[in-house]
């Protein structure tokens, strides 16, 4: 899917890639004017949309959306990944503890690097209590733990556990699970079950309930409540906002999937994709804690999240699932936006009334 920008409308391109052969110099390309839609015999798409910059999001927002028909980018190694992610994490992490101060303590549990978030001010009753952040990344870099972590710590005024988990290549699925269990089960020591509360974004909403699932298989007690924000369950499909939008929405690195042959993938190994520990949506859900999921509209994970919270529906579980407006995946890394700030706001407020002091 081409994107290109045309006055104040972002037009999308048809799916079908035309292949130009060698000319000597580069042949525009006509940026469609007006919607449309065709469909092949197996009800494969083809379409055409002008989207008009929504304006029910503020204006950063706007703004932002607005500069992306600039942001491109191609291809990088593993290593530039994580390279870029680090220098992001830097950034944001400073702009979140501007927006969100907190006290961190490096240090380590169970043999598994963490951070110790602290509030500044902490009211005696959530000393009893604890929440556990599972950073996004793809399971091969660390794109937010500070990020995640700093504001909900400080809005909840409750210590966060951000866990370092081993990441893939070197070490896939179930590595970084048997590291949060490992962190879980040496906080049981100190806490009560029902006072720990367990979040995460993208990998690290997928690590959540992946982890969870596995204490129920080991017989070990859940926490209190989830957070599973802008993940999935499933990685044996591709789901049909994946399809469509690339993480920062209608620009990027769109890869629309052969369903039938989806490509390998460095933290699921060798596994079975139905594996119910590495796709809970084929595991037995019920008893879970309650859980909130986020999204939004234009997020790569908007169908995952969605479908997963279906599933916790219909395993019996309290399952709420807020979905923004036109905003990207993980767009609460963005400090800029109002709209971070009321979802932080959401997410704290979730796990503070339920997880126990």
């Amino acid at each position: 899917m081409n994107v290109a920008r045309a006055g104040g409308m972002t037009a999308i391109a048809a799916l079908a890639v035309t292949r130009v052969l060698a000319q000597s110099e580069p042949v525009p390309v006509p940026v469609p004017q007006q919607d449309s839609a065709w469909f092949d015999p197996d009800g494969t798409a083809h379409i055409t949309r002008v989207v008009p910059m929504p304006r029910t999001i503020s204006p950063e927002a706007q703004q932002w959306i607005a500069s992306l028909a600039s942001n491109q980018p191609g291809h990088e190694t593993l290593e530039e990944r994580r390279a870029r992610t680090d220098a992001w994490r830097a950034r944001d992490s400073a702009e979140a503890l501007k927006h969100y101060p907190v006290a961190i303590t490096e240090t380590e549990i169970a043999g598994v690097k963490t951070d110790l978030i602290s509030p500044l001010q902490m009211p005696a009753a959530n000393r009893h209590r604890v929440f556990i952040n599972l950073h996004g990344g793809g399971f091969n870099s660390d794109s937010g733990s500070r990020i995640e972590a700093d504001p909900i710590a400080n809005l909840a005024k409750t210590q966060v556990v951000s866990i370092y988990y081993r990441l893939a290549p070197e070490h896939p699925f179930p590595a970084a699970v048997d590291d949060v269990v490992a962190v879980y089960t040496k906080l049981l020591k100190r806490y009560k079950p029902r006072s720990i509360g367990m979040y995460g974004t993208s990998a690290g909403a997928v690590l959540t309930c992946e982890v969870v699932v596995k204490l129920k298989q080991i017989g070990l007690p859940l926490p209190g409540a989830l957070g599973i924000f802008s993940g999935g369950g499933d990685f044996s499909r591709v789901s049909d906002s994946r399809q469509l939008f690339a993480n920062d929405g209608f620009p990027g690195n769109l890869k629309p999937t052969d369903v039938n042959h989806l490509p390998e993938d460095a933290y699921v190994g060798g596994t079975d994709r139905r594996n119910p520990l590495l796709s809970p949506l084929y595991a037995d859900l019920r008893g879970l804690p309650p859980t909130l999921l986020v999204s939004a509209t234009r997020d790569a994970s908007l169908g995952d999240t969605a479908t997963l919270q279906r599933a916790l529906m219909h395993a019996g579980v309290d399952a709420r699932l807020v979905v923004f407006e036109a905003l990207p995946h993980a767009f609460w890394y963005h400090f800029e936006f109002p709209e971070t700030h009321e979802a932080l706001a959401l997410m704290a407020q979730f796990l503070d009334q339920k997880v126990a002091h």
